[in-house]
C-alpha cells in the first residue's frame, strides 16, 4: 500500500482551487473518446486503465489527447486549465461550488458545442474550468479533466472491473434505454438509491447496524466516519497510520485498515474492503446529509454495477466463473 494516499475527493475541493481563462464556445471542439467502441446508435463501450484506484479513460479535446477521470462524485464536466491557455477572458469570476471539505472559490465555466461519445452527442454541455496540476503530478498521468454527474446522468453506466470496461447507454427522461440490445450479461440483482444533489445515497448495513453510504467512483479507498459508535467500528480493523494530502499541501494522519460485514441488503455484501478513518463532517454540511461513510473503488472491485441515475437504480452483473 502507499506510503501517502491521496484521495480525490480531498483534492479537488481545497479552496486553493482556482480557476483560468475561460474559451468562447465558437471556438471549442467536440471532446471524444479515442479508443471507444461503436455498439449502436446509442450505446458506445470504453475501455479504461486503472491508475492508483481511479478509473482513467483516453479521451482527445482541442487537438490534445489525455486523460479523463470518471467521477460520480464531481458535480460537472471539469476541465483542466493548465493545458489550455485561451485568449480571451469571458464567464463567471468568483463562482463558488460547494465541495466535501470546502468550498471551490473562483470556478468559471464555459460551454462546449458538442460532447461526443462516438456517435452519441450531448449538447450546449458545460464545463468548469479548474487547475488540476496537483492531481496530474500525484498520479503521473497527463489530466485533462474530470467527467462527472452533469455528463452520467444521461445514460445508464456500466462500470465492468473484470474487464477495465465502461458501457455507455442513452437513457430516455424516465431512465429507459435507448436501445434494448446493450449488454450480454444478465442483471443479477438491483437497488433503490437517493439522490442528494449529484451524490448517489445508499442504504446499508454494517454487521447489523444500519448506515448511510454515499457512492463514489473516484474515492481510491472507502472511507469511514470516525465518529460512528463503537458497535459499527468494531467492524474496522485498523493495521497502520497513513497520510492524507489534500491540494493545499496540508497533510493530515489518518488509520488505514480493512472494513468487514458490510451488506446493501441479505443478498449484496461485500468481502473485506480498505477503508480510512475520516472526519466527513464538511462533506455532509455541504450536502445537506447526513453520510457515515463513502463506498470507492473497492465497491467496484467487487460488483460489476450499472448506475441509472433517472430511475435512482443501481443494477448487479454476475461476476464471471473463472476456471483454472
Amino acid at each position: 500500500m502507499h506510503q501517502s494516499i491521496k484521495i480525490l475527493i480531498v483534492l479537488l475541493i481545497s479552496s486553493k482551487l482556482f480557476a483560468n481563462e475561460i474559451i468562447p464556445a465558437k471556438d471549442i471542439l467536440p471532446i471524444y473518446f479515442t479508443k471507444a467502441e461503436y455498439v449502436n446508435a446509442s450505446t458506445t463501450r470504453i475501455p479504461f486503465k486503472v491508475i492508483d484506484q481511479l478509473i482513467v479513460v483516453e479521451v482527445g479535446l482541442l487537438n490534445k489527447e489525455g486523460n479523463f477521470i470518471i467521477d460520480t462524485g464531481s458535480e460537472s464536466l471539469i476541465i483542466n486549465s493548465a493545458h489550455f491557455k485561451p485568449s480571451r477572458k469571458y464567464g463567471y469570476d468568483g463562482q463558488q461550488k460547494s465541495g466535501i471539505h470546502n468550498d471551490i472559490e473562483a470556478v468559471k465555466e464555459k460551454h462546449l458545442n458538442v460532447l461526443s461519445l462516438n456517435t452519441i452527442d450531448l449538447k450546449k454541455l458545460s464545463a468548469d474550468v479548474i487547475d488540476l496540476s496537483h492531481i496530474e503530478k500525484s498520479k503521473k498521468i497527463r489530466l485533462l479533466g474530470i467527467i462527472g454527474y452533469s455528463v452520467l446522468k444521461d445514460f445508464e453506466i456500466f462500470i465492468d472491473m473484470h474487464l477495465n470496461q465502461l458501457t455507455l447507454t442513452k437513457v430516455d427522461k424516465k431512465g429507459n434505454k435507448l436501445s434494448d440490445k446493450v449488454y450480454a450479461e444478465t442483471i443479477q440483482d438491483s437497488i433503490d438509491f437517493e439522490l442528494k444533489k449529484h451524490t448517489i445515497i445508499l442504504d446499508a448495513y454494517i454487521g447489523d447496524k444500519s448506515v448511510k453510504f454515499g457512492l463514489d467512483t473516484a474515492a481510491e479507498y472507502n472511507q469511514l466516519n470516525k465518529k460512528l459508535s463503537s458497535e459499527i467500528l468494531d467492524y474496522f480493523y485498523p493495521s497502520q497510520e497513513l497520510k492524507l494530502t489534500g491540494a493545499s499541501g496540508k497533510k493530515k494522519r489518518v488509520l488505514a485498515g480493512k472494513l468487514y460485514r458490510v451488506k446493501l441488503n441479505d443478498s449484496i455484501y461485500f468481502g473485506p474492503m480498505k477503508t480510512v478513518l475520516t472526519n466527513l463532517r464538511k462533506m455532509n454540511s455541504a450536502f445537506g446529509t447526513k453520510l457515515d461513510g463513502i463506498l470507492g473503488f473497492e465497491f467496484f472491485a467487487q460488483k460489476r454495477t450499472i448506475i441509472n441515475y433517472r430511475k435512482k437504480k443501481l443494477y448487479f452483473i454476475a461476476n464471471p466463473i473463472i476456471k483454472h
